[in-house]
């Protein structure tokens, strides 16, 4: 593989440096989520010296390069990009290069495309590395002020209401602080839905981290909902975290066992476990097994 052109240098407070090249091998790059002064100097030094840069969006890339005085190749990789565009890269790698994977922003992988080039980079025996650095989901909960010994990324839910409900549901019951993102125009909707389905946990609402005009929302989810639903326009990137359910919110079997025996003596086992489901927050169709086995009906 020839050598890129041209000499590998990035421009630091005003000064020009000299990048040295990296091994050959895929490297998965986090870049700044909004401020660009949030760019790691490893980052730079990879982001310059690689051989080629597989990005989210070209453009988007091309001024984070713009703002540090970087030239290098540039090849759009994408969640739309085939399994063929991930093959060539990787055959470059493989040739004696280095591949600089970068998203639009924050870490690759993270709710933005790559999964497939890194799993194609594994099959193929190429080496692969991880030059860490800004992520919206670590931010907000570092800000949240909500629990962060444990936690669980939902990315976005879905679009449609009845898939979104049970995923909320089937979230229920993580024993962690759950984080989402969310587009501006869903967001008044999608917390009052957290609302519904998780209850009034405190959560907090961080919209344009790092940003000139970052703000974080704190309050309960329904308060939080009615709030954004009463905003004429909303902008942004937009992180949701929600609080742990309480220790004793979280039903055990024999909490399940007592509901559903309430509930059958009125109710066919399906509906007992759709009511015992929507009180619980256990699967419905763990219950509804549960109210047969109970019944006596196979």
């Amino acid at each position: 593989m020839s050598a890129p052109s041209p000499e590998p240098r990035f421009t630091l407070f005003g000064e020009s440096r000299t990048a040295s090249r990296p091994e050959p091998g895929l490297y998965v790059v986090a870049t700044p989520i909004g401020n660009l002064a949030d760019i790691t100097l490893r980052a730079l030094q990879i982001i310059a010296g690689a051989d080629r840069l597989a990005c989210e969006d070209t453009r988007v890339t091309g001024k984070l390069l713009s703002r540090f005085g970087i030239e290098r190749r540039m090849s759009a990789y994408h969640e739309h990009s085939s399994s063929e565009d991930g093959e060539r890269l990787i055959a470059e790698v493989q040739a004696g290069g280095s591949l600089a994977l970068v998203s639009d922003a924050g870490t690759p992988l993270v709710s933005d495309p790559g999964y497939k080039l890194v799993r194609q980079a594994i099959e193929a025996d190429v080496p692969i590395f991880a030059i860490p650095g800004p992520s919206a989901l670590i931010a907000a909960l570092a800000i949240s002020g909500l629990p962060s010994d444990a936690f669980f990324f939902a990315g976005f839910l879905p679009n449609k209401e009845k898939a979104r409900a049970e995923r909320l549901q089937a979230l229920q019951r993580i024993p962690g602080t759950l984080l989402f993102y969310e587009a501006p125009h869903r967001i008044a909707e999608s917390l009052a839905a957290m609302a519904e389905a998780l209850g009034e946990r405190q959560a907090a609402v961080c919209r344009e981290l790092t940003k000139l005009h970052e703000t974080v929302y704190r309050g309960s989810l329904s308060s939080l909902a009615r709030d954004f639903g009463e905003m004429a326009e909303i902008r942004g990137e937009i992180v949701v975290c929600v609080a742990p359910p309480e220790a004793d919110a979280v039903p055990d079997e024999a909490d399940a066992d007592r509901i559903l025996t309430g509930l059958l003596a009125e109710m066919k086992p399906a509906k007992a476990a759709q009511e015992a489901a929507r009180l619980t927050g256990l699967p419905r169709r763990e219950l509804y097994q549960r109210a047969l086995d109970m019944k006596g009906d196979r």
